[in-house]
């Protein structure tokens, strides 16, 4: 059986913004937070979600998928 990889949309996401530094800085948060999100491909507190995704121009859902 195939499995595709769903596009990791926090990497996306943070690339869009200028990089791991940058994102943490704008959102309060640390590099290694960042990170983290990045490696499991979701943010999971919905207030940095929102502003991550905001900052992206991407959506909501698409960094903290259900």
């Amino acid at each position: 059986m195939m499995h595709f990889l769903q596009e990791n949309a926090v990497k996306k996401a943070v690339k869009i913004i200028g990089g791991v530094t940058k994102a943490s800085n704008l959102l309060g948060v640390s590099n290694g937070a960042v990170h983290s999100w990045v490696k499991r491909g979701r943010v999971t507190n919905i207030d940095y979600a929102k502003k991550l995704a905001e900052l992206s121009g991407l959506k909501v859902e698409q960094v903290r998928p259900c």
